[in-house]
C-alpha cells in the first residue's frame, strides 16, 4: 500500500484521493502536477479500477510513457493495458479499430506534412493552378491554411481574413483545393494529423452505439496540459467521458500560450460551466523558484481579469531580488547578458544551468553575434541561428552580388526566388555569366535575355527590375537597410514570403530589425563580412562542442514552456517587443502575452534577470527612447525604497 499523505503535499493529496467526477485541477508552475498525475493513476489502480478503463491523454508520447513508467515502479505492476499517449497516439488506435464506420478502410495510411504538401501539390495540378504563379501561396502555406482551419474549427475565409489576408482574393481557388484535397485523402484512404483528430470526433459524434460502448469502457478519463487542447481535443474527451463523467483535466490558465497553433483558452476557462457539479483543486505550492521570483510572477499575472485567481508559494528559502537591467541601447544588453554569463560560469555555473529567453526569434540576434566574438558556446532552441535563417539569406544574396558580382553562390541563390526559373536555366545563365567582367551589367544585354527560356523570361524581367533599382541607389546609400526597405516594398520580396512561408509576418519583422541592426557598418561590405565570419565561426564551434553538452540555451518563450533553468535572462522587456506589438491586434492578445510573461520568469529558479534598452537607433526614425514593457510598469511599486519591490534595478550606461 502507498503512504500517499508521505508521498504527496496536502494540496496534491487531496486530488489523487478524491473519489470521481469532474475535476478541475490547476496546476501552478512548478508544483508538481505531473506527480499528482502520476499518483492518481496509481490510487485509481490500487482501488480496484481495471488499466484498459483508464484513458491518459497527454501532449507527447514520452510524457505518458514516464507517467506510466513511474506508476509501474511505485506498484511494481504492469501497466501497459492503459490507453496513454497525444490525442493523436489515441485516436489512431480507436480508428484502426473501427475505421469502417468513418468509411475508411482498417488498413488506411497516415501521411505526414512532406506527404500532405505533395496531395496539395496535385490538386492544383489537377485543378490547372499553377503553382509558380506569382501571388499565389506555395502548396506548403495552403496545407497551414487548411491545417488552422481545421484545428481552430473556422471558416477558410475566417482563417484568411485574420491570418492571411493578402490571400482573401485567392477565398475561391483556395477553397476548390481544399475540398479536393479532402476527397483525394478518401479515395486514397489516407489521413493527416487533422483527419486523425477530426474523424475519430465525427465517428464517436456520428454512431451512438459506439460511443456508448467507448464511453462506458473508460471509467477515467485524465488530460494532461488542458490548457493546450483545442476545441476538437476538448470535444473527443466530453464524448468519451459522457457515461460514467470521471474526467479529470490538469493544467494551468497562466500558462495558455499558443492560440497561434490552434489552442483554445475557452476549453479550461469554461470548464466549470460545462460541468456544473466540478470540483475545482489548485497546486500553488512551487517547488522551482525563490520567494522573490514567485512574488514578481504573482504580482504580473494578478493583472489579467480572464484567470483563475491562484498564488504561488515557495517551498524554498529566500534567494536574491531579480533584477531589472536598463541598458544603454541593444548592444550594451547583448554585453551585460554575456558579461553574466561569464562571471556565472567563472564561479562555478554550469552553461546548461543558463538561458536567454526572449519572446521573438530576431530578439536574439545582437546577442548571438556577442556569444560568438567572446567564445561561449550556445544551442538554439527557437530556430537555427539567425542569420542562418532561409529569409536573411535570401536578401543578403542581392547585398553580395552588389559587392561582387562574380559570387556564384549568391547568383543560384537569388535567381532561383523568380517563377520558372529552375536549375537548369541557372546553369545555363550562370555559364554566361562567369565568363564576362561584371555580371551586373551582362544581364541588362540583349544577349542575357535571348539565352533565357521563354517560360523564364517574366521572372528573369523581374529579376533585372530588382537588380536594376538596388543599382539605381547612389553607392554612398547603398546601406543593407536601403537595400531591405527596397526589396520588401518595392520589388515584391514580401510577396514572396507570404506565398512561401506560413509565418511571412514575422520573416518580414525579422528583415525589418536586420536592417535596423546594419545601422551601425558604415559599409555594406563591412556588414557582409561580419556575417560570414560570424557564421564560419559559429560552425567551427559547433565542430569543437559536438562532444560537449554544455552550453547557454538561447530560447524564445514558447519553446521554453515546461523547462526550468538556475539562471534566466529574459531580454528585450521593451513596450513593443513583449507584449509583442502585432500580438496586441489579437482579440485577448493583451492576456495572452502576460501570460507568455509569466512563463517565462517563472522558469527561473535561482536568479532572473529582465532587461531593456534604453535607447534603440533606426535609419528610418533616428535615435528612440524605449519605454519598459507595461508587464514591468504594472508592477514597479511607487516607492522604491520598498523593501516588498519586486526586483532589484540597475542602470547601465557605461561599459562594465
Amino acid at each position: 500500500m502507498i503512504d500517499y499523505e508521505k508521498e504527496l503535499n496536502s494540496e496534491q493529496y487531496r486530488v489523487v484521493m478524491e473519489e470521481g467526477g469532474p475535476l478541475l485541477v490547476l496546476a501552478g508552475a512548478g508544483s508538481g502536477k505531473t506527480r499528482t498525475l502520476t499518483y492518481r493513476v496509481a490510487r485509481l489502480l490500487e482501488s480496484g479500477i481495471q488499466p484498459e478503463r483508464i484513458l491518459l491523454a497527454t501532449f507527447t508520447n514520452k510524457a505518458a510513457r514516464s507517467m506510466l513508467t513511474r506508476v509501474e515502479n511505485i506498484l511494481n505492476s504492469y501497466t501497459g493495458k492503459i490507453l496513454g499517449g497525444t490525442f493523436h497516439h489515441i485516436a489512431h488506435i480507436l480508428l484502426r479499430k473501427y475505421a469502417g464506420h468513418t468509411g475508411y478502410k482498417i488498413n488506411f495510411s497516415i501521411i505526414d506534412s512532406e506527404d500532405s504538401r505533395q496531395l496539395v501539390s496535385s490538386c492544383l495540378a489537377e485543378l490547372k493552378i499553377d503553382p509558380k504563379l506569382s501571388k499565389f501561396p506555395k502548396s506548403n502555406v495552403i496545407s497551414e491554411i487548411i491545417s488552422l482551419a481545421l484545428n481552430t474549427q473556422s471558416t477558410l475565409e475566417d482563417v484568411l481574413q485574420t491570418r492571411y489576408p493578402f490571400f482573401l482574393h485567392l477565398i475561391n481557388e483556395i477553397n476548390q483545393i481544399a475540398c479536393l484535397y479532402m476527397q483525394k485523402k478518401k479515395d486514397l484512404s489516407v489521413m493527416d494529423f487533422d483527419d486523425l483528430l477530426c474523424n475519430f470526433r465525427m465517428l464517436l459524434r456520428d454512431n451512438p452505439d459506439l460511443l456508448n460502448k467507448l464511453a462506458d469502457r473508460f471509467v477515467h478519463v485524465l488530460v494532461d496540459e488542458y490548457q493546450d487542447t483545442n476545441i476538437i481535443q476538448a470535444d473527443i474527451i466530453d464524448l468519451l467521458a459522457s457515461v460514467h463523467r470521471n474526467v479529470m483535466v490538469v493544467g494551468d490558465d497562466s500558462q495558455s500560450i499558443y492560440s497561434f497553433r490552434g489552442a483554445n483558452f475557452s476549453n479550461i476557462i469554461n470548464f466549470p460551466d460545462r460541468y456544473r457539479d466540478c470540483k475545482i483543486f489548485k497546486l500553488e505550492t512551487n517547488y522551482r523558484s525563490t520567494p522573490q521570483i514567485l512574488h514578481l510572477a504573482n504580482l504580473s499575472i494578478t493583472n489579467n481579469e480572464n484567470q483563475f485567481p491562484k498564488e504561488l508559494r515557495a517551498v524554498r528559502a529566500n534567494g536574491m531580488r531579480p533584477v531589472m537591467v536598463s541598458a544603454q541601447n541593444v548592444l550594451k544588453q547583448a554585453d551585460f547578458v554575456a558579461q553574466r554569463i561569464t562571471e556565472l560560469y567563472r564561479s562555478g555555473v554550469p552553461l546548461q544551468e543558463i538561458a536567454v529567453l526572449y519572446r521573438a526569434h530576431y530578439h536574439s540576434m545582437e546577442l548571438q553575434m556577442e556569444l560568438v566574438r567572446r567564445d561561449i558556446p550556445f544551442d538554439i532552441r527557437s530556430g537555427i541561428r539567425f542569420f542562418e535563417q532561409a529569409h536573411i539569406k535570401d536578401v543578403t544574396s542581392y547585398m553580395r552580388v552588389i559587392v561582387n558580382p562574380l559570387d556564384e553562390l549568391a547568383w543560384r541563390r537569388l535567381l532561383i526566388m523568380y517563377p520558372k526559373v529552375g536549375r537548369v536555366t541557372i546553369e545555363k545563365l550562370w555559364k554566361y555569366l562567369a565568363g564576362k567582367d561584371n555580371p551586373l551589367e551582362e544581364i541588362f544585354h540583349d544577349e542575357f535575355i535571348k539565352l533565357t527560356p521563354k517560360q523564364a523570361k517574366p521572372g528573369i524581367e523581374d529579376c533585372r527590375k530588382t537588380i536594376k533599382l538596388l543599382l539605381d541607389i547612389q553607392p554612398q546609400d547603398r546601406t543593407p537597410e536601403r537595400i531591405i526597405d527596397i526589396l520588401l516594398n518595392k520589388s515584391g520580396y514580401r510577396v514572396y514570403l507570404q506565398d512561401n512561408y506560413s509565418d511571412a509576418s514575422s520573416r518580414e519583422e525579422d528583415l525589418i530589425q536586420l536592417g535596423n541592426f546594419s545601422a551601425k557598418f558604415p559599409r555594406m561590405d563591412d556588414f557582409l563580412n561580419e556575417l560570414a565570419l560570424l557564421t564560419n565561426m559559429s560552425r567551427d564551434e559547433e565542430q569543437v562542442e559536438q562532444q560537449k553538452e554544455d552550453k547557454v540555451i538561447l530560447s524564445t518563450i514558447h519553446q521554453a514552456k515546461g523547462l526550468e533553468w538556475s539562471y534566466v535572462f529574459l531580454i528585450w522587456c521593451t513596450e513593443g517587443m513583449i507584449p509583442l506589438q502585432r500580438a496586441l491586434k489579437e482579440p485577448g492578445g493583451e492576456e495572452e502575452e502576460r501570460r507568455l510573461f509569466y512563463v517565462a520568469v517563472t522558469r527561473a529558479k535561482d536568479q532572473l534577470y529582465l532587461s531593456s534598452p534604453v535607447i534603440d537607433y533606426t535609419r528610418s526614425s533616428g535615435t528612440l527612447t524605449l519605454s519598459p514593457s507595461r508587464f514591468i510598469r504594472e508592477i514597479t511599486p511607487l516607492s522604491s525604497q520598498d523593501d516588498t519591490r519586486p526586483f532589484e534595478h540597475w542602470t547601465l550606461y557605461a561599459e562594465f
